[in-house]
């Protein structure tokens, strides 16, 4: 019996060891491991930079409306070995606007064709995973509080660094700073889906307290505003989805229309005159993909005085996405749009694998030249459409 005992000691010790060790893989290694799986950038040799091109990046104003950084566990106050943007390195790519967006649900088995609501959803084993507070394990709108006091206090921790643009005083702030030689990056956050609501029109007000000042309403899946590009449903605003429309444009908002289905944007053209904005995207003539929205349509979101965001990634180029595939897509995007309406949307940190980071985009200030694109282009494209619509829409 005696010796029964000690055998069931050993056991439970092992099992508490296992344990011990399962959790420590679980929480301190899984949230790295994935990140730096999902958040690649491709090796690469030192792109090259005409002492030209680096002459004019140095003297643009950068503007990126599209990255997911605040989803991963990152001090992004420091410069890091994984992922793709972190303070440092859009100060090395002379960066001034970068907005953050908080997502809060990720359905498995993710595409760009057809996914279910009801799907068991990524971001919770991430939250737990990253020990995130328990009211987020659960709440899709306690993730998107979390993420914004992330922001918050990685500005309370480097304030010479990063500035959380909550107006339009602020962008100007942080434009003049930048002016006067600080290095200083604002920060605007925004919402993947507008679903962290949790069909509650007063949590806007909650979002609006929190920062954010972009409204995505819809991601991979369809919500209770209406459907996703990737949803189930191809509908278009619910009543819902509409108040939330109207409430946004009547505030100091953004208002993006990626991921939405194609009828949620032409609902959202009917009825609100405020530029639009497709945040992280590509060209369909250029590349004839789901993900990317016909032309004709994105036409009509120019027209708002709005802009498209040109991401860097696979799916939305169709192949290349080194910086002269991105400097192509953008020179696609102008044929289409005019100067005046594109954009970059990046997608940085948001799963996707890149030719390039943060710190390197003097390399696609270098591509654009080569696409003949003129300063005056390249300046637009890279920063002051993004700042015009800003100034337009921010109190």
């Amino acid at each position: 019996m005696r010796t029964f005992g000690k055998w069931l000691g050993r056991l439970i010790g092992l099992a508490i060891v296992l344990a011990a060790i399962g959790a420590a893989v679980f929480f301190l290694f899984l949230p790295g491991y994935v990140e730096n799986t999902r958040n690649n950038v491709i090796d690469h040799d030192p792109y090259p930079v005409s002492g030209a091109a680096k002459t004019l990046h140095d003297s643009l104003i950068v503007g990126d409306w599209h990255a997911d950084s605040l989803l991963w566990s990152r001090d992004l106050t420091e410069r890091g070995s994984r992922g793709q943007v972190d303070i440092p390195r859009l100060q090395e790519g002379n960066v001034a606007v970068q907005v953050f967006t908080a997502v809060t649900k990720s359905p498995t088995g993710q595409n760009y064709d057809e996914n279910s609501a009801e799907a068991f959803d990524n971001i919770t084993l991430l939250a737990i995973a990253q020990l995130w507070p328990r009211a987020a394990w659960t709440s899709l709108l306690e993730r998107a509080l979390h993420q914004a006091a992330k922001l918050r206090g990685f500005e309370a921790a480097a304030p010479d660094d990063l500035k959380v643009i909550r107006s339009r005083a602020d962008l100007d702030m942080v434009l003049e700073a930048r002016a006067s030689g600080r290095r200083i990056v604002g920060g605007l956050l925004g919402i993947e889906g507008g679903h962290p609501l949790e069909g509650d029109l007063a949590n806007l007000d909650r979002l609006e307290a929190a920062g954010y000042r972009l409204v995505a309403l819809q991601h991979f899946f369809d919500n209770a505003l209406g459907g996703s590009l990737h949803g189930t449903s191809g509908q278009g605003l619910t009543e819902f989805g509409r108040a939330v429309v109207r409430e946004v444009a009547s505030r100091g908002m953004v208002l993006d229309l990626a991921h939405s289905s194609p009828q949620v944007a032409r609902d959202v053209l009917a009825i609100t005159d405020i530029p639009l904005v497709v945040s992280h995207t590509g060209i369909h003539g250029a590349c004839p993909v789901k993900r990317n929205f016909p032309d004709e349509l994105m036409q009509q979101i120019a027209a708002t005085g709005g802009v498209i965001g040109i991401g860097y990634w696979d799916e939305v180029t169709c192949g290349n996405i080194t910086p002269e595939g991105i400097a192509r897509m953008i020179r696609s995007a102008i044929d289409q749009l005019g100067a005046d309406h594109v954009s970059l949307g990046s997608d940085y940190d948001g799963s996707v694998e890149t030719a390039f980071d943060s710190s390197e985009l003097a390399a696609l200030t270098s591509a654009l030249l080569d696409q003949g694109l003129s300063d005056e282009q390249i300046r637009k494209v890279m920063g002051e459409n993004m700042v015009r619509v800003l100034r337009a829409r921010l109190n």
